[in-house]
């Protein structure tokens, strides 16, 4: 089963939990604001999704607002307890397949590729 990572609250995620009730995909959505993923699986995310850096929206407000000490993280450990504590800056949904694929964000037609769906 499909498990999809983000936030209740966030409209790209209600998008893509829209599109795969739309086309029968069987999934599970984790909000990681209430689950915090745990620091093995954000170390396991940013290996598939090019690093730490990679994985954040630094576009978001919380970003914006952090100070710079805590942006200019220097290691593994210091992503991850930033992450922790603002799961919010996770680009998102992350999505995770049975087949352990990681993949980021949302589009029709990106999930139509990944989902195989026409």
């Amino acid at each position: 089963m499909t498990t999809l990572y983000g936030l209740k609250n966030c409209d790209t995620c209600k998008k893509a939990r829209k599109w795969l009730d739309r086309f029968g995909v069987a999934h599970t959505f984790v909000d990681y604001r209430d689950e915090k993923p745990a620091p093995e699986t954000l170390v396991a995310w940013a290996d598939a999704l090019g690093g730490f850096e990679a994985m954040v929206n630094k576009s978001s407000t919380t970003w914006r607002q952090l100070p710079d000490n805590r942006k200019a993280a220097a290691s593994d450990a210091e992503w991850k307890l930033l992450l922790r504590e603002h799961p919010q800056l996770i680009r998102r949904p992350v999505v995770v397949t049975d087949d352990g694929v990681i993949t980021q964000g949302f589009s029709d037609n990106g999930f139509k590729k990944r989902f195989g769906v026409e």
